[in-house]
């Protein structure tokens, strides 16, 4: 049986520490599919945007797909064949907001399991919000986010 789990989130703009988390993901999982919610938190970049930067940025993991999502998460797991869904944790202010989800979520499907990665202490303190500050007041981005993301922010 395949191994395989989404990745949700708006990812407005993906960073290195998305990507620390999805390719960490990769080496357990067979299939790791990249669910890139239509409705962002800041709207910087359209869906198509986000999913084609992704995209860019991912082309040397093999087991890697990219797609939208507009609907429940739940509901992705199920249409899209997942045993799980795989989340970043970076604050303890990111852990209880996973486990409220996670909590609704398991009302709504209790057989889709979460499994939880750590960011690594490099990491952590970067977020998307963080990298959207950072590029409007035009600061270093090239150890924050994938090089087709810096020029997609620098064209912003």
């Amino acid at each position: 049986m395949e191994r395989h789990v989404l990745y949700p989130g708006s990812f407005d703009p993906v960073t290195l520490g998305h990507l620390d988390i999805l390719e960490r993901a990769c080496t357990l999982f067979d299939k790791v599919t990249v669910v890139v919610a239509e409705m962002g938190k800041a709207g910087l970049f359209t869906v198509d945007e986000r999913v084609r930067l992704f995209r860019e940025s991912v082309t040397h993991l093999p087991n890697v797909e990219v797609h939208s999502f507009g609907g429940l998460l739940v509901d992705e797991v199920r249409t899209r064949g997942a045993v799980a869904v795989i989340r970043g944790i970076r604050t303890a202010g990111d852990y209880e907001h996973e486990w409220s989800l996670a909590g609704v979520n398991a009302l709504l499907a209790s057989e889709v399991e979460y499994v939880y990665f750590l960011a690594r202490p490099g990491m952590a303190a970067v977020s998307s919000t963080l990298v959207r500050d950072v590029a409007r007041h035009h600061g270093p981005l090239e150890k924050l986010v994938p090089e087709a993301v810096v020029q997609a922010l620098r064209k912003k």
